[in-house]
C-alpha cells in the first residue's frame, strides 16, 4: 500500500481539496497511475457507456502511457483531449500530441475521430477558439492528468499568467510570452479542468520538492487553482516530502 500524507497544516483559505499519494520508487507510482486510469475507465464505461480522458505531456505520463497501451479495456469507448499544447508545426516531436501518439495513441483502438487534438500548429488564437468549441460539447471529464513544473506550473498554467480561474473563463486559453519555449501555446483553463469527476497529479524529480512545499504550505501556484469537486489526487515520490 503507498503512504499517504494529509496536510498537517492546511491553509484555511484554501479550497481545493488534496489527497497526498507517496511512491518509494517512479516505477511504483505509474504502475498506480495505470491502475488508478483502467479503473476510472472501467467505472464510466459501466455508467456511461464512454470515458473520456484528458492527457497531460512530460516524461512521468509518457511512461504511464506506455504501460498503459498493453492493458485489456475496451478502446472503442475512450475520448481523448490534451490538458495544453505547444504552438508547433503537427508533427513536431516536442508536441504533446506527438508524444501521446508514439506512447499510446497509435498502439490501440480508440477511433480517430475520439481523439481531439488541439490545433496548435494554426496558432494559439486559432487553436483556443476551435478547442474551446470541442470542449462546449464535453460536459464532464472523467480524468484529468496533469503534471507539475518546478515553478508550480500545470498544463500550460504559469505563474504570473492568466490561469481562467473565473466562471466566465474560456475553455481554453491563449497563452503568450510562456517561460518555457516555445512561448506561444494553449492551454486548458483551470475552470474547465476543474470541471471532472477525478483529477490526478503525476509528481517525478526531486527538482519538484519546492513546488511541492508551496503547495502544501498553501502558497497559490498554479496547481492549487484547479478545484474540483471530488478534490485531487497527487501521486509522487516519498523523496518529495
Amino acid at each position: 500500500m503507498p503512504l499517504i500524507i494529509r496536510p498537517s497544516n492546511p491553509n484555511n483559505n484554501q479550497r481545493q481539496h488534496c489527497r497526498w499519494h507517496g511512491y518509494p520508487t517512479a516505477a511504483l507510482l505509474e504502475q498506480a497511475a495505470v491502475q488508478t486510469i483502467l479503473e476510472a475507465a472501467e467505472l464510466a464505461i459501466s455508467k456511461r457507456k464512454e470515458f473520456h480522458l484528458v492527457l497531460a505531456g512530460g516524461t512521468t505520463p509518457r511512461h504511464v502511457y506506455e504501460l498503459l497501451r498493453n492493458q485489456i479495456t475496451d478502446w472503442r469507448k475512450w475520448h481523448i483531449y490534451f490538458g495544453d499544447e505547444r504552438c508547433l508545426p503537427v508533427n513536431d516531436a516536442e508536441r504533446n500530441s506527438m508524444m501521446a501518439a508514439q506512447a499510446l495513441l497509435n498502439h490501440v483502438a480508440i477511433p480517430v475521430g475520439q481523439i481531439h487534438i488541439i490545433p496548435a500548429e494554426q496558432g494559439a488564437e486559432a487553436a483556443a477558439a476551435a478547442y474551446s468549441l470541442i470542449m462546449d460539447t464535453v460536459e464532464k471529464f472523467d480524468l484529468v492528468l496533469l503534471g507539475l513544473g518546478e515553478d508550480g506550473h500545470t498544463a500550460s498554467l504559469f505563474p504570473e499568467h492568466d490561469w481562467g480561474t473565473s466562471p466566465g473563463s474560456s475553455s481554453a486559453l491563449v497563452v503568450n510570452n510562456a517561460p518555457k519555449p516555445p512561448s506561444e501555446r494553449v492551454s486548458l483553463s483551470a475552470q474547465r479542468l476543474s470541471q471532472c469527476r477525478k483529477l490526478m497529479f503525476l509528481v517525478t524529480g526531486i527538482n519538484k520538492r519546492k513546488a511541492i512545499q508551496d503547495w502544501r504550505n498553501g502558497i497559490d501556484i498554479p496547481a492549487a487553482a484547479i478545484k474540483p469537486e471530488n478534490g485531487v489526487d497527487i501521486l509522487m515520490e516519498e523523496t518529495l516530502l
